[in-house]
């Protein structure tokens, strides 16, 4: 019985922290999926070849505009290096597109309150210019083309290709396709990001049934501040490496850490370190190679030390770091009850559900990845008198190599996944 009892406790603290930040989740998707699709990706990718600050700026706010789940970011950071972006480039997008993104600063903010919302972004934007640093000290022009070359022979991992059009702004604001458009990057990063939003939300609920006796020896609370600082620092991305949490995910059980003593900057580090879980880390093994995943895992790691103790060191001198704070009680047993969170979430799970709706009227399935795309912009495939649809020229490629692989497991497949007629819009 006291096993039953944890586990519904530990999926009750989930449901309740999830409901906190529905409508903030809803929003950051949302004004995300207006920046893609009336910022194209395309246009700035162009500019993206070089290793200088204007590079890094673009890649940030790029990144920034493109909000993705860890393991997508790193195939897009990808695919941008293997079709000319610079090493540094394409990580600044990594970094930004998971780190600087509205959704995260909103979780933040309801979660951690503003300070640690400004204190992820400025520090994210200092982590940035170190990270570049680093690798345009310790990775060599030739070190980076022998990782371009394993990028272009690794096998392609699914990337989400935003949705966009070259409308001027005022016809964007009254264009059905314009806002169709927006609907498709919304219910992409969705689809993207759920699972490691899900993810989180029930590491932190189970986690917040801990004592407060673990988390005393988990973190040094009690020693000298420098010795306090540095243990923290360095627990808390070692602690998300561990979680195998990133993304948004990562902030319910930040604010779960910091209930439970984890410094200021050891939240700042713990958040940052989503990009090198483990199963990220054999990515970027596959993708670049073993000496250059070394040298980046040793520099983002670095950085984010370094970044969160500049951070820390800042905001102590303003007098901005904290002092006060919540109880694990007070995060994870929220409740649920009728008050502004309810109504904004019925006003947004509304916007929510209306976008949805949107790409119902041109939307089809991707086959491959399950991915629903605009049926007027999208790759297509006839087989067996049947359009199919795609996100991008990857999972074309793999239904065209093997359709019955994808169309095969149920009969029901590939009339969900198809349209019935080629001319059909």
């Amino acid at each position: 019985m006291g096993v039953l009892s944890a586990v519904r406790d530990g999926f009750w603290n989930a449901l309740q922290m999830s409901w906190e930040v529905t409508w903030a989740l809803i929003l950051g998707f949302a004004l995300s999926g207006v920046v893609q699709a009336w910022v194209p990706r395309q246009r700035m990718e162009r500019a993206l070849g070089g290793r200088g600050p204007q590079q890094i700026a673009l890649a940030t706010g790029l990144g920034a505009a493109s909000s993705s789940c860890s393991y997508a970011a790193i195939a897009i950071a990808k695919s941008m290096f293997q079709k000319g972006a610079s090493f540094a480039t394409a990580m600044a997008f990594q970094f930004a597109s998971t780190n600087l993104v509205f959704e995260l600063g909103i979780v933040m903010w309801i979660f951690l309150g503003l300070r640690f919302t400004l204190a992820e972004f400025l520090g994210g934007i200092l982590l940035i210019l170190l990270m570049w640093l680093g690798l345009r000290l310790f990775i060599t022009r030739q070190l980076e083309e022998q990782a371009r070359e394993q990028a272009r022979s690794a096998a392609s991992g699914h990337e989400h290709h935003s949705a966009s059009s070259d409308l001027p702004l005022r016809e964007r604001l009254l264009s059905a396709e314009a806002w169709s458009d927006v609907a498709h990057n919304f219910r992409g990063d969705v689809g993207m990001l759920w699972k490691e939003i899900t993810a989180g939300f029930l590491v932190a609920g189970f986690i917040a049934l801990l004592p407060m006796d673990f988390f005393n020896s988990l973190f040094i609370t009690d020693s000298s501040r420098p010795l306090r600082l540095a243990e923290n620092v360095l627990l808390g991305p070692i602690v998300a490496v561990l979680s195998f949490v990133c993304s948004v995910g990562n902030v319910p059980l930040a604010a779960v850490l910091w209930a439970g003593g984890i410094s200021f900057s050891g939240v700042i580090a713990f958040i940052y370190a989503d990009l090198i879980i483990i199963p990220i880390i054999l990515a970027y093994r596959k993708y670049y190679g073993g000496a250059v995943t070394a040298r980046l895992v040793a520099i983002m790691f670095a950085t984010m030390v370094v970044t969160a103790l500049t951070v820390d060191g800042v905001f102590s001198a303003a007098g901005l770091v904290p002092q006060q704070r919540p109880t694990i009680g007070s995060i994870a047993s929220r409740g649920i009850s009728w008050n502004y969170t309810t109504a904004l979430n019925i006003v947004f799970l509304l916007v929510g559900a209306g976008l949805i709706v949107l790409t119902l009227r041109r939307g089809a399935r991707d086959p491959v990845c399950g991915m629903t795309v605009d049926r007027g912009k999208a790759l297509s495939a006839d087989f067996g008198g049947r359009s199919f649809y795609f996100c991008g020229p990857g999972c074309k490629a793999k239904f065209e190599l093997d359709p019955q692989a994808y169309l095969g497991s149920s009969s029901h497949a590939a009339g969900a996944h198809a349209t019935h007629d080629h001319h059909h819009d």
